[in-house]
């Protein structure tokens, strides 16, 4: 039995609920989402909690339960606070800069690497080791973050690359020499 899918979203003051067939839309003091649920799945909008529901026992709908109940408490969570996540260059002359709106990264190639963001997504260089990533919808900023990490991919033998915030890079030890 889904926990998580049984526990009511608590909607809190400022924002607004609604659901029309099968698409939920909340709107917020950041903005607005909409995503489409599951047919299967049966949310009630009632004064201020989400309540979501499944029809059956079967390992399908028992799946959904838990991942829609979490999809629209991030929704909730995402319009009232919103979402942030950092990332830090790590090697010797690895910088990044803003150019506009465009993030632009020096990591060791010939050339540097210009990102633009998605609309909806801010990008924000503190230092020039420094990246923060944020906005109001948590799985684009997830996979901007991603995105921007793949560049430079944190190696093992010198920890040099683009890494998360707080992130463990597990070192191996290098060539032993006779």
């Amino acid at each position: 039995m889904s926990r998580i899918g049984k526990k009511p979203i608590e909607v809190p003051s400022g924002v607004t609920v609604t659901l029309n067939d099968n698409v939920i839309t909340v709107k917020g003091p950041k903005g607005e989402l909409s995503r489409n649920v599951h047919p299967a799945m049966d949310v009630k909008v009632e004064e201020n909690q989400i309540v979501i529901e499944r029809p059956s026992d079967n390992k399908e709908h028992r799946s959904l339960h838990g991942t829609t109940r979490s999809i629209i408490s991030n929704m909730v969570e995402g319009v009232t606070k919103g979402y942030e996540k950092g990332l830090e260059l790590i090697g010797v002359g690895y910088r990044a800069t803003k150019s506009g709106s465009k993030l632009v990264l020096n990591v060791g190639y010939s050339h540097p690497v210009e990102i633009e963001p998605e609309q909806g997504i801010e990008i924000e260089v503190p230092s020039n080791t420094k990246v923060l990533v944020k906005g109001i919808d948590k799985e684009r900023v997830g996979a901007i973050a991603a995105n921007i990490r793949s560049v430079r991919l944190p190696e093992p033998y010198k920890g040099k690359g683009i890494r998360y915030e707080g992130e463990y890079v597990r070192r191996k030890e290098g060539k032993t020499g006779k």
